[in-house]
Order: C-alpha cells, then sequence, then structure tokens
C-alpha cells in the first residue's frame, strides 16, 4: 500500500460534497456507433461538456474552496498547458481570487485566449509543460501565491476523482473504465474513488504512444525521462511523468494503454461525426483505445471511455483531419 497516496475514496468523497452545485454533473452517454464498432458496450463520460470544456474545474475548485483567508488574498498560481489554467482561473475568478499561469509558448492559441477570458495574468515560458513548470516554481517563490499543481496536489487529485463517483452512480454495473494520462492525477483520484468503492471494477489509462512517461515507468518500476514527446495530444505531452502518480497507478491501475496519433485522430472524427462531441486528443484517447483495439476483455464487457476535455483549437483540427484523410 502506499504510505500517503495522493488521493483516497475518502478525500474523493469530500471532494464531492464540497464542490456539488458548484460544476456540472456530465452526461454518462451510451454510444451505439462505438459499441457496434468495438463489440464493448461503450459509455462516454463526456467530461468535454464540463464548465471551461475539460474537467479541470473539479479539482481546482475543490482547491480553492479550502484556502485560508491569507492566500486567498496572495492569489494563485500554476503551469499548465492549457486546461488546468482555464480551470483554475475559472474557479479563482468565481470566489474573487487573483489568479497568474504560466503556460508553454506553443500552447494552443484558444486555450490562451480563454485563459484570459477567465482574468489570469499569463506568462509564456518554453516549448512545453515542464518548461512552464519550472518557471512557475520560481515565480511562487518570488511571489508567496499558493501552489496549485495539476498533477501532485491532492486537493485537486480528490477533485478529479469526483467523477469516478458519478460514472459508479450512473452505470452500476460498469466492468472497466479508460482514463487518459497526462501528469495522472485524473487517472489517480478515479481509480481511488472507484476502486475504492468497487474493487472489482477495472481501471485502465492511456498515453500516446509518442509520449509514453507513465507506462515506461511502470515498466522499468521507477520515473523515466523520455528524450521526445511529440504528440498532437498536448495534454498528454512531457518528458516524464511525477513519483505521486506513479505510485497510485502502480497501486490501483490494471494496465496503461498506448494509441498512436492517427488513432486519436480517427477517435476525435468518430465521436464528432457519430456522437456530436468535440473531442481533443487526450480526451480521444481511450476511445482510439478501443477502436485500435487495445483493450483486452470480453465482447459486451461494459466499458466508460472518458473524454475529458474539448478545448480542440479547431484550425489545428481542420488541418491534421486533412493530412490524415490525404494519406488514405
Amino acid at each position: 500500500m502506499i504510505s500517503a497516496p495522493l488521493a483516497t475514496l475518502v478525500t474523493v468523497q469530500e471532494a464531492a460534497a464540497r464542490i456539488k452545485g458548484r460544476v456540472r454533473r456530465t452526461p454518462l452517454i451510451h454510444s451505439g456507433s462505438a459499441s457496434r464498432r468495438t463489440g464493448f458496450e461503450v459509455f462516454l463520460k463526456a467530461e468535454n461538456l464540463q464548465k471551461t470544456g475539460s474537467f479541470k474545474p473539479r479539482g481546482a475548485l475543490n482547491k480553492i474552496l479550502q484556502l485560508t483567508p491569507g492566500e486567498r488574498a496572495r492569489g494563485v498560481l500554476a503551469a499548465s498547458a492549457g486546461n488546468h489554467a482555464q480551470g483554475l482561473a475559472w474557479a479563482a475568478r468565481a470566489e474573487g481570487i487573483p489568479v497568474r499561469v504560466v503556460m508553454p509558448e506553443k500552447a494552443q492559441p484558444a486555450k490562451i485566449a480563454a485563459t484570459r477570458g477567465y482574468g489570469a495574468v499569463i506568462d509564456l515560458h518554453g516549448s512545453v509543460f515542464h518548461d512552464a513548470l519550472a518557471r512557475s516554481l520560481e515565480i511562487q517563490r518570488e511571489t508567496g501565491m499558493t501552489y496549485v499543481h495539476p498533477c501532485t496536489d491532492p486537493m485537486v487529485a480528490a477533485g478529479a476523482g469526483t467523477i469516478g463517483l458519478e460514472i459508479l452512480e450512473d452505470l452500476p454495473e460498469v466492468q472497466a473504465v479508460i482514463v487518459p494520462i497526462g501528469g495522472g492525477a485524473l487517472l489517480s483520484g478515479i481509480a481511488a474513488a472507484i476502486r475504492g468503492m468497487r474493487p472489482d471494477v477495472r481501471v485502465f489509462g492511456v498515453e500516446a504512444s509518442n509520449s509514453p512517461a507513465m507506462k515506461r515507468s511502470l515498466d522499468a518500476g521507477g520515473l523515466v525521462t523520455l528524450d521526445s514527446w511529440n504528440t498532437i495530444a498536448d495534454g498528454m505531452a512531457g518528458p516524464s511523468t511525477f513519483q505521486e502518480t506513479l505510485d497510485m497507478c502502480r497501486e490501483w491501475v490494471e494496465d496503461v494503454l498506448l494509441v498512436s496519433e492517427e488513432g486519436m485522430l480517427e477517435a476525435i472524427s468518430f465521436l464528432l461525426t457519430r456522437d456530436k462531441l468535440l473531442s481533443e486528443g487526450a480526451g480521444a484517447a481511450p476511445l482510439a483505445a478501443l477502436l485500435e483495439d487495445q483493450l483486452k476483455l470480453p465482447r459486451g464487457s461494459r466499458v466508460v471511455a472518458l473524454i475529458s476535455g474539448g478545448n480542440q483549437d479547431l484550425g489545428l483540427l481542420a488541418g491534421w483531419l486533412e493530412k490524415m484523410t490525404s494519406k488514405r
């Protein structure tokens, strides 16, 4: 067992009570098209319909609601490739708290604009999330703002885990859940909630095969740093994962599945045309794992694929899909 787990069933249940009525209870949608294509009974947990377009407000709000008056006055700070920035900025604005975010210079323009729209002060630094993370930690030391880490903050992970409680309430007969992995807090929280209540439910993570930091780390038995991590799924891109989330995955997660860039693009197109849902690369990765037949469970199994976000730049998406179509 983990000596100090990032999230537990209790902390997730406490988070659910704390944020109830403040964030959307997103729908669990049965996808007949995906079910016929894969042979599983596929359900889509549509967190792309959450406030700000991703699951991130759950954890950000859970954190902010527990700040002291002094911490609220100094404001909050984070690094993000885009979705955590928006979630934190939304939650901070709702509570009247100053917020500052460091984002990679290559962050999607739509995510930068949306974060500014929620009132955040933005610093652009580096090419990937880990560059922005290093700079944000420097700013924290300079300003004393409360840091809200998107991956290793227990309150953030617990808030994200509330998705797991909703899945169990809406589909008690669920047999497997597939969750995208960025830094791993989302998977950690959901796994703690679901396995804490239903140890028989199998929880899987999914990564881009071009950025498999968690998979490589699990296989190696310790943190591994990648040499390259070029993927369309900006929320999943990065050279390494974190010890806290690695420990959670080792304890609670069945396996980490890997999907191709083409598979994520196909899943984005599938969701848009068949289920009328816009997803970004990371959000489409769980469905991509099913479409690529990565999940080795009996056909007919009831599987939930988490669409973690839908904040996809439409210009980039059009270019990707055109390129994919031209290769056929």
